[in-house]
């Protein structure tokens, strides 16, 4: 079966730095993106950060740049997100997502298609 799994949440003080991995399994075609979103308590989910894989761009929210970096492995169909300097409005679900869309707008939650069942951000002040 096709899946996404997430690891490496947790929690950390404002100022720290947590890493995401994002395993994928089970399918038979590489996807166009793959992407980090997030939803917070009462909040819409909202696009973190994606990579495509035809040519390795990456995009960020604008909240993020800077301090977060999206990177996959390939080989091992592994997707990462660093995240340094957290903020306490960092805190959220975090959901990695597949998109086999050619052309999808990268950080749009209706554009991904597969998605992780989220591992858990806190970041405290």
């Amino acid at each position: 079966a096709e899946q996404l799994m997430e690891s490496g949440g947790g929690s950390v003080q404002a100022g720290g730095s947590l890493s995401l991995s994002c395993a994928a399994s089970g399918f038979t075609s590489a996807p166009e993106y793959v992407a980090w979103f997030r939803q917070a308590p009462g909040k819409q989910r909202e696009g973190v950060a994606s990579f495509y894989t035809g040519n390795g761009n990456t995009n960020y929210a604008d909240s993020v740049k800077g301090r977060f970096t999206i990177y996959r492995d390939g080989a091992k169909r592994i997707l990462y997100l660093q995240m340094n300097s957290l903020k306490p409005e960092d805190t959220a679900m975090y959901f990695c997502a597949a998109s086999w869309r050619p052309g999808a707008c990268p950080l749009q939650p209706s554009e991904f298609n597969r998605w992780g069942q989220g591992t858990q951000v806190s970041v405290s002040s």
